[in-house]
């Protein structure tokens, strides 16, 4: 639903510029990522909503997406964050199940799910890549459904930050700092907290000297052992 609220900038994406003919993929392959495009989509502002037509398979270059659903009563339940590197809209539904709504700036790069299906349907390698992917989602979920369902306060924040602390990691970051790219509220959205308690159980890990708050968006793990030992 490339009309939604809230996009700005739409460019064409070639991911193929500067390849030789023997790095390009076959032309099936291609065919639904030159069809793609990126969207720059501001803070706050969605990249879809719960059910619109599952049109567009989106892929994050830059930013954090919270993934979420309303409840009847009106509450909001984030089910998780997408970053950088991560898929959004995988599946075989017609529409979108969830929201998808940015928590800072973001761009995302926007695949027909049509043509990418149908490209996975004759490339055994992206098929695969998008298994494991749908695969690292449940496994996320279930994950996530344990901690939430069974931990303490304490533990779900830990879980948490060793989770971020993870990613940046797998990024290159290799000194414990990563940024906190999502307000507190989406935090306690996810985990089943209220903010206060958000707040506290960072104030309080910053007090055992397990992390250091750097900044609003910044945190600083100190004791990276101490901290997967409160997640556990």
């Amino acid at each position: 639903m490339l009309g939604a609220t809230g996009v700005h900038d739409v460019v064409p994406y070639n991911p193929y510029a500067g390849l030789s003919s023997e790095e390009r993929p076959c032309a099936r392959q291609r065919d639904g990522f030159e069809n793609a495009t990126f969207r720059k989509i501001g803070a706050k502002e969605y990249v879809f909503c719960d059910g619109d037509p599952r049109t567009h398979i989106f892929y994050v270059e830059q930013g954090v997406i919270a993934l979420s659903k309303i409840l009847g009563d009106g509450r909001r339940q984030v089910i998780d964050f997408a970053y950088p590197g991560d898929y959004i809209g995988l599946g075989l539904l017609k529409e979108y199940i969830f929201d998808a709504q940015a928590t800072c700036l973001a761009k995302v790069k926007c695949i027909p799910a049509s043509a990418l299906e149908q490209a996975a349907a004759s490339d055994p390698d992206l098929a695969l890549k998008l298994y494991k992917a749908v695969s690292a989602e449940l496994t996320t979920a279930r994950n996530l459904l344990v901690c939430v369902g069974q931990g303490t306060a304490m533990e779900r924040i830990a879980m948490f930050l060793v989770r971020l602390r993870n990613r940046a990691a797998i990024s290159g970051a290799n000194d414990g700092v990563f940024s906190l790219l999502m307000r507190r509220s989406d935090i306690a959205d996810l985990l089943g907290l209220t903010i206060e308690t958000v707040s506290r159980t960072l104030t309080k890990l910053r007090g055992m000297h397990v992390i250091d708050i750097v900044n609003a968006t910044e945190i600083h793990v100190l004791d990276e052992d101490k901290l997967e030992q409160l997640a556990a």
